[in-house]
């Protein structure tokens, strides 16, 4: 599976931001996807994951109640969104897919997209 990632940007705080990941492969729709992200000068994050059918998330305690993940199989489409961003909220944003049961372990991941910047200003 390969993955890209899109939509990071400058973002003011209060506001929101939709992330999302491009797969491709047949394999897609097999694959547990996850969002994790990496603050400047900190190590990467687990923020949230989805199951191959998109009905069962996990989040972050951290984010959780101003994210949401979801995934479009047809479309080989996974989202994250996020609201009332704040500048905590900093850090690179990455996805990530793999064999797993919503794991928040980076190293479940085998599949990693290259990361979305998201900037948010004060």
């Amino acid at each position: 599976v390969q993955l890209q990632a899109s939509g990071g940007g400058l973002v003011q705080a209060g506001g929101s931001l939709s992330l999302s990941c491009t797969g491709s492969g047949r394999s897609f729709s097999n694959h547990v996807m996850a969002w994790f992200r990496q603050p400047p000068g900190k190590e990467q994050e687990f923020v949230a994951a989805v199951d191959w059918s998109g009905e069962r998330q996990y989040y972050s305690d951290s984010m959780k109640g101003r994210i949401t993940i979801s995934r479009d199989n047809s479309k080989s489409l996974v989202y994250l969104q996020i609201n009332n961003l704040k500048p905590e909220d900093t850090a690179v944003y990455y996805c990530a897919a793999g064999i797993v049961a919503l794991k928040t372990d980076s190293t479940e991941y085998a599949y990693w997209g290259q990361g979305t910047q998201v900037t948010v200003s004060s």
